[in-house]
Formats: C-alpha cells, structure tokens, sequence
C-alpha cells in the first residue's frame, strides 16, 4: 500500500509557516547562552549481550533523567478575520488628517473596522473562533530556551508550555527555521533542565533511542526503538528551502510528538521528534527526527543574528545510483551529480562543473543528496569548506567560499531583530528595476508574515511594498527601521502589491 506521509504536526495542527513576536517583559539580547553538549558515546551495556532479544537494562534511568526537559506546548490560534482593528484601503484624506499617536483615544479601544473602513458592530457581538493544537518541547537552556517544531507554533497567538510537574508558563517565539521545521522558544524562568546535545554525525545506525513527548494528549510518554536509518528525505517541509536530512527511528511516535526528543541511552538529545510516515495519521512503525546538528546551528543563529544565516553551494543536484551511474557513465554509485550550477554561485566561483561528483565536504564522506544537505546547512554565508569531488577518473578538492540565496556573502542584519518581533514581519528592500515598473521611489517588502503586531491588527499580506511610514518615505529595511525606533502610539504604513492596483493603508498601535 502506498504510503502517505503525514507531519505530526497533523498532529497539533497542519500550518505551513513561521515566526517572531515577543513581549515586552523578555528581554534576549546581547546575553551570552549556554547550550549543552556531551560526546555522543556508544550505548550503555546490554544485560546479556550474547541474546540478541535482550534489552538495555536502564531504560528507567535515562527517562527519568530526560523527563524533565520534555515540556507540552499547547497553541492557539484566533480567527480574527475582518473584525481586526483599524484597517482599511485608501482612507481619505481629511479622515487620515484624525491619525496621529492617540488614535485609540479618539475612536475607543473597542471599535472595530472592516477593510473599507466602515464601522463594524457586528465585531463586538462575535467572538472569533480559535484553533487550538498541542505538540512537545525540548528545554535546551536553564534559562527557559526551548526547541520544538515550527509547525507546532506557527500562526499561533497565543502559547503556552506546560512542564514535566505541571507548571503553566506564558512563551514568546525568539524565532523560527521552515527550511528545518525548528522553532526557538523562551519562558520566563530559570534554573531548569536542559538535554544536552551530542555529535548527531556519530549516532549509529541500531543504537538504541528514546523517544520523549505528549502524544494523543498522554503527557510525558517515553517509547524506545533503535535508530533505522540516517540522512532520510521524506519530501514533506514545503518550504522552498527545506533541508531533509532526518534521524529515522522504528521509536512509536504519534500526535502530539512533534517537537519532542530522540534521546540516546546516555540522556543527550539525538534529535527533534518532527514527523511521521503513515497511510493513517498515526503511527505506523517510522519516525522522524532533525539531528541535533542540525539543531545546534539553527539555535545559535536565532539567538545571535535574530534569523538563520545559511550557506548555500548554488547548486542543482541528484544522488547518484546504479541506474544513474550507467546513464552518466559514472565509475562510483554512491555520491551527488552535480547536474547545473546557478549564476554567480559559490561552486561556481570555486571552480565546479556540471557533471562532477561530491563526494565529501570537509573530509566527511556525502553519499546522498540530504547529508549533503545535512552538511552544508551547518555552515554561514562567507564560511569555507573544502569540497571533495570526482571528475572522470581525477579526484581534488576544492576551496569553496559559501553565500546567501542572493549570491553575496552578506549576513542579514542584527539590528532589524527588534523590529522583526515586534511587528512579526521579514522585510527586504526591492531593487532598482522593480520600483520603476510600479512607478514608485522604492520601497521595503514584507516577505513573511509571524505572530506580531502587522499580523494581528491588520489583514496585510505578504507581498505588501512599503513606501510610507506615517507619510515619510522609506526606501530600505533600515529607514524602516529608524522610522518605528522609539515610536509609540499609531503607526500607519503606506505602500502598494506589485500584482494589484492602488495605494493600501495598514494601521495598528505600538
């Protein structure tokens, strides 16, 4: 039968992305963050090794070790529709005159408007539906960073994390990776157990494994099962950008898993618990983790740069097989075809060709197209590694300088990570040629949209040019940047969708 292969995130709830908001009474910045690591050494005995039924013997020890650091993470989700404040579409002039930082005071904090404009009554009579989904949670840090998966969080508005002894915290989203289905959260509270984690590369295909979390609403559950497979890719993140390179474990993992540890018989976390593939929903003998590697890097960039930095090679590529190997006339079946190379990319300025073969990145053998992945998802825009391929029958290395989608080596910016969380936005300025099409001076576009201010009060979408905010012209993510510095009160941004007609008007309360 064929199977279909379902996020656990079916699990809490299937949403697609992600991302920052933050309140007022968390402050993150500029504090240097401990996260744990420990060898990733080989399992503790087996009772009777000579009996290959026979069991680890301190399953009781490692769970009760590992509990503690598994939180449920339940989020909400309101349906707010045309019933958000304050928002409309070429409002006139002598009634935009009216805004200013008291806005609220002259129309009351309880009227609401539609997207004309119009004064809605019906608004207050309704009480917007929610969506509620629960998922687990990894503690990392003793001061309340918490892992899990973006897909258990994404949209929410409101989230809460239950611990392992059943105290309720109120979390903020400090950031979030689609391309690895990670999440980075924080509560308010200290002196709490983190896993630490290991070496994800040294994880044995048949070690023993745990797996930790809230599935079917059964809080602190442990399954245990071996590690099946490495370097799995399911074709189940849609981002544009998802990198696959999963931990595969035959570890019962269900509903509510998601986000949870994989946690090896030393107590170090292995991976994040992230789907499943079953023809139900439920499971069906496979689970997927991210590796901590994997997870480690996504970590440190959230918490330094605000975003995650990621190098990319610039490259389209195939796992090599037999079939593939006769085809191209390959004299090795295990490898990746580098089969084009995108304009101005980092292979490409180190000397890559199409048709060559990787074969390793920094000394570390690369079979398949995830480890490959896998590997260079590790590393930042302007960073070497060494690649090793195969042309015809001449093996070399190469020095290859990484760099972002856009083709530099330019890292995003610390200093819009403020503005990020609080207006819940990822902006990027448009280029010369664009702003002459739609006959403006230029402008910020909103690429994403996360829990935050722009997503709560207003019915914006992504897309959305700003060219104004509060009438003064803003041509780059930094004049943005500085034009909300400091503000309070009212802010009204003005700008155009490069596929729809006339100017738009977006207002909300700082």
């Amino acid at each position: 039968m064929k199977k279909t292969f379902v996020f656990s995130g079916l699990i809490a709830f299937a949403v697609s992305l992600s991302s920052l908001f933050i309140y007022d009474n968390f402050k993150t910045e500029d504090q240097p963050i401990a996260i744990h690591h420990i060898s990733s050494q080989d399992a503790k005995t087996i009772s009777n090794p000579v009996e290959l039924t026979s069991v680890p013997d301190n399953f009781t020890e490692v769970a009760e070790d590992v509990l503690a650091s598994v939180v449920h993470i339940k989020s909400t989700h309101v349906f707010e529709g045309n019933s958000r404040n304050f928002e409309y579409r070429s409002l006139p002039d002598p009634f935009r005159d009216f805004f200013d930082d008291n806005f609220q005071e002259f129309f009351g904090p309880g009227l609401k408007f539609d997207h004309r404009g119009q004064k809605n009554d019906r608004s207050e009579k309704m009480k917007p539906p929610t969506r509620v989904g629960t998922g687990s949670g990894v503690i990392i840090n003793e001061n309340g960073y918490i892992v899990t998966n973006n897909h258990v969080i994404a949209e929410a508005d409101d989230i809460e994390v239950t611990l392992h002894d059943n105290r309720t915290y109120k979390a903020m989203i400090i950031g979030t990776d689609p391309s690895t289905d990670l999440a980075l959260l924080q509560i308010k509270e200290k002196d709490l157990s983190p896993l630490p984690l290991v070496d994800s590369d040294n994880v044995k295909i048949g070690e023993w494994v745990l797996a930790v979390g809230n599935p079917m609403g059964l809080n602190s559950t442990v399954t245990a099962g071996i590690v099946s497979a490495k370097g799995r890719n399911i074709n189940i993140l849609k981002d544009k950008y998802a990198i696959e390179n999963f931990i595969q474990t035959d570890a019962a993992i269900n509903p509510g898993n998601s986000g949870g540890a994989l946690v090896n018989l030393n107590g170090g976390l292995v991976g994040i618990n992230t789907a499943i593939a079953s023809p139900t929903g439920a499971y069906a003998g496979y689970g997927f983790a991210v590796p901590a590697n994997i997870v480690n890097k996504v970590v440190e960039d959230l918490l330094k740069y605000g975003v995650v930095q990621r190098g990319v090679l610039g490259v389209m590529i195939r796992t090599i097989d037999g079939n593939l190997a006769r085809d191209k006339d390959l004299r090795v079946t295990q490898g990746v075809l580098v089969d084009s190379l995108l304009d101005n990319s980092a292979a490409a300025s180190a000397g890559v060709k199409s048709g060559d073969v990787i074969t390793a990145v920094n000394g570390v053998e690369i079979k398949t197209t995830p480890e490959l992945q896998g590997m260079i998802a590790r590393f930042r825009p302007g960073e070497k590694v060494d690649l090793t391929i195969l042309r015809g029958d001449k093996e070399m290395t190469l020095d290859v300088t990484l760099k972002n989608r856009d083709g530099n080596i330019d890292l995003a910016e610390k200093g819009d990570r403020e503005m990020l969380k609080v207006l819940g936005a990822e902006f990027q300025d448009i280029d010369v040629q664009l702003a002459k099409k739609l006959n403006i001076h230029g402008g910020v576009r909103v690429v994403k949209l996360y829990p935050g201010k722009i997503r709560k009060y207003t019915q914006m979408r992504e897309g959305f040019i700003i060219t104004r905010v509060d009438g003064k012209k803003v041509t780059s993510t930094e004049a943005l940047s500085k034009a909300l510095e400091g503000k309070k009160g009212g802010v009204m941004l003005e700008g155009v969708y490069d596929d729809l007609p006339g100017q738009y008007y977006y207002a909300f309360g700082l």
